[in-house]
């Protein structure tokens, strides 16, 4: 079985090493960007199953990011699906995330269970 590309946009250290080690024990490979403009870097350059996006990120937040990626000309790349984590949830509702392009959404702190049933849900 070939692991899982997972592209995860966080700025915090702590979060990116906590939440790569849960996702390399279930088959998946991460890689990190700290912020949306990295993301999209990465992201045209590379093959991911999803990406993971911090919604308050410096520089490009993930709203920015998750829209930018839904409006590429490469459908195959526009229609990757996204997730958004976030800390700040009761500012938006799931609506909001879908209308930012998200195919779902999980809060901070990030419940790890939730985290890796969301992830095998979208890279099936």
């Amino acid at each position: 079985m070939s692991k899982k590309k997972i592209l995860l946009a966080e700025d915090s250290l702590v979060i990116q090493n906590i939440t790569r080690k849960v996702l390399e024990l279930n088959n998946c490979e991460v890689t990190f960007a700290k912020d949306g403009r990295q993301t999209l870097d990465k992201f045209a350059k590379e093959h991911f199953d999803l990406i993971i996006l911090d919604i308050n990120m410096p520089g490009m937040d993930g709203i920015q990011c998750a829209k930018a990626i839904r409006n590429l000309t490469n459908l195959q790349k526009a229609t990757i699906p996204l997730l958004a984590i976030t800390g700040n949830a009761k500012n938006y509702t799931e609506h909001d995330f879908k209308q930012f392009g998200f195919n779902a959404f999980l809060i901070k702190p990030l419940n790890f269970e939730n985290l890796l049933q969301t992830v095998n849900l979208f890279t099936q």
